[in-house]
């Protein structure tokens, strides 16, 4: 495999060897009366990928607005290189290096393809740095550039997943919050997209908060992983000790074994603080 000198960010803001990345700590986040998440804690470590697995409705998404600050939550506190970004402006939470891709792609469909691009690129002054990156992020997904002048409403959905993801990637972040890039997508395409982004974790060093209903890939493309049901975090593990629990198996990997009992054992351990 062919690496790709992508340099990623660096400077001032950058944590201390050791420390997280990014650390929730009891944070609680709401739709009006509706509690979404319960006392989530969890961190992210630089240079990996991390995944929160869970079902349709276990509140994966909502960690992910809350900490990019799109949803403000009721109580906990994040911290993004070791400051408090608790109920920031999505705005400056961007420009201190976190950005997020959200569920269902959300590309400018009237823009072109270059222009989307563009757009994640709209935080930085550096216009030599910015044409480099726009040619490796083409190196990553190289339809883009074949695709550069054509609307993006005009691409297919897993085009058009490549195209946020690389936006994405055109802020030069410190981390990704990626939110189900398999939704909508062939098996095929599904792998494509996972396979691009273990690469640019891998070659360019970025770091990147994975949610994802397809527990089998995302086990298989992360580092560390968090099970989240009905809001709350109630097991968390290295992937590749995940991919051995019982639980998991049976109740993400469909691989049920007889002698495992139905009731999901970890809901009476409630491993969350």
């Amino acid at each position: 495999m062919t690496v790709i000198p992508f340099p990623g960010p660096s400077g001032p803001g950058s944590t201390a060897e050791g420390t997280p990345l990014l650390r929730l700590q009891n944070v609680e986040s709401a739709y009006g009366p509706i509690k979404a998440i319960r006392g989530v804690s969890l961190q992210v470590q630089r240079g990996e990928i991390a995944a929160v697995l869970g079902s349709n409705g276990a509140g994966k998404t909502t960690i992910l607005k809350t900490i990019s600050g799109i949803i403000d939550p009721r109580r906990g506190s994040i911290e993004f290189q070791g400051a408090h970004i608790t109920a920031a402006d999505p705005a400056a939470i961007v420009r201190r290096g976190l950005v997020h891709v959200p569920e269902g792609r959300e590309v400018f469909a009237l823009l072109s393809v270059r222009d989307n691009l563009l757009m994640g690129a709209y935080t930085r002054s550096d216009a030599d740095a910015v044409a480099r990156d726009l040619e490796l992020v083409y190196a990553y997904f190289p339809i883009l550039k074949e695709r550069a002048a054509q609307d993006a409403g005009l691409l297919s959905g897993g085009q058009q997943q490549m195209l946020a993801i690389s936006r994405a990637l055109m802020a030069n972040p410190e981390l990704i919050l990626l939110d189900e890039p398999s939704l909508g997508l062939s098996p095929k395409l599904t792998k494509e997209i996972f396979e691009i982004v273990v690469r640019i974790n891998r070659e360019r060093g970025t770091t990147i908060l994975l949610v994802e209903q397809n527990a089998n890939m995302a086990l298989n493309a992360s580092d560390y992983g968090y099970v989240l049901e009905n809001g709350r975090i109630v097991m968390e593990d290295s992937c590749e000790r995940l991919r051995e629990k019982d639980d998991i198996k049976e109740f993400y990997l469909g691989m049920k074994d007889a002698g495992v009992r139905g009731e999901r054992r970890w809901k009476k351990k409630k491993n969350w603080r």
